[in-house]
């Protein structure tokens, strides 16, 4: 039963802290029961439009910041929020209208609205866009490390390696505690080549500050070899722990889903051998009647495509794509293990899970995280 005791205020904060704990179904419940009070309440709206967001239900969050911005046309924070759901749904130009209407409505000096909205941008891969809000945030804050840090993310993701490092930099000037921006350059050394000085950063991070395996086995690596410390020695146990903690130990049902995948694989493949051999005298009829035609057996456009990220633009059908990929960085690794070990550097950027048993759903998944961006 509601409470005639609390104002709206008094609910909007209940339901913030919820929220903050990650109890949205909780913080709803709270929102909803104050908007039978207080219908008019913008930031009860507002609440209810960032809980729905965070459940992804995006058509609901899409009304409810809808409706505040009928009762304050002009609520930074409704013109934010619905900016991001539009994001969601692929308005990218409503979407950045109104992340630019909170500009013009001098909103310039709010460096966490300015640093919400870039996140958001970059979360969907418009990156140039992202940049010039952390920018933003960074003129009103020059000395927010956290803005600083985010500008170097933004050039890194747009291949633009030497500024991200000096950026970077700077910010652990300001902030030698940002350890997120410390691992984030260890990471980028790590990829040139620099591996004292990616060591140096990663060696100032505790376990417990990755979320992302790729770092850890990094530091591992480079410890095993710039240290020569060997298998099981003390110094590397808290970080082998930690692997395991996030990989986690599979249970019994995880083993039981693991054979059964196995055996479909299995199964899957021997059929394919199966059509393979079947139609085998077919296809090479199809190429000798392609010969006989004049044509020359060039690629079908439809299978086509391509993909940018990180100022590199890459054609081809999905694996072809993959495997230029592979070879920027490493020509050396299998497919398989660069997409996995490029999953998990993405989850721990984004936070966002990537798949990555096959190119197609690994190339969506990258897209899906802002990673990439899939131009046809």
């Amino acid at each position: 039963m509601p409470s005639p005791f609390l104002s709206s205020e008094e609910y909007d904060e209940r339901a913030h802290q919820l929220y903050n704990e990650g109890e949205y179904d909780q913080a709803l419940a709270v929102l909803r029961e104050g908007l039978t009070i207080y219908p008019n309440a913008v930031e009860l709206h507002i609440g209810v439009g960032y809980a729905h967001n965070a459940r992804e239900e995006f058509a609901w969050a899409r009304r409810a910041f809808e409706e505040a911005l009928v009762l304050d046309p002009d609520h930074e924070d409704a013109l934010a929020g619905l900016g991001e759901t539009l994001l969601k749904f692929g308005q990218q130009d409503a979407a950045l209208g109104c992340f630019r209407r909170t500009l013009e409505l001098g909103y310039s000096d709010d460096q966490d609205l300015m640093l919400q909205i870039g996140r958001a941008l970059f979360r969907e891969g418009l990156i140039a866009e992202a940049q010039e809000f952390f920018e933003i945030g960074v003129q009103n804050a020059p000395d927010s490390a956290e803005a600083v840090s985010c500008v170097g993310y933004a050039q890194h993701r747009l291949g633009d390696d030497e500024s991200a490092i000096a950026t970077l930099r700077a910010a652990l000037k300001l902030d030698p505690d940002h350890v997120e921006a410390r691992i984030y350059l260890g990471n980028i050394l790590y990829d040139r080549g620099d591996y004292e000085a990616a060591l140096y950063h990663l060696d100032k991070s505790q376990p417990d500050d990755h979320w992302d395996e790729l770092g850890i086995w990094r530091l591992i690596e480079l410890k095993k070899s710039i240290f020569r410390l060997e298998d099981g020695d003390p110094e590397l146990k808290p970080w082998e722990e930690r692997v395991q903690e996030l990989s986690g130990e599979p249970d019994d049902i995880d083993e039981m889903l693991a054979e059964i995948e196995a055996r479909v694989i299995e199964r899957e493949q021997q059929q394919a051998r199966g059509q393979l051999e079947l139609f085998g005298a077919l296809l090479n009829s199809l190429v000798d009647g392609d010969e006989a035609s004049g044509t020359d057996g060039a690629t079908d456009e439809s299978a086509a495509h391509r993909i940018i990220t990180g100022g590199h633009t890459y054609e081809g059908t999905w694996e072809e794509i993959v495997r230029q990929m592979r070879d920027q960085k490493d020509s050396e690794v299998p497919v398989e293990q660069y997409m996995a070990t490029e999953a998990r550097r993405g989850y721990g950027m984004t936070g966002i899970e990537i798949p990555w048993r096959d190119a197609e759903s690994f190339i969506r998944g990258s897209a899906n995280a802002g990673l990439l961006r899939i131009d046809r």
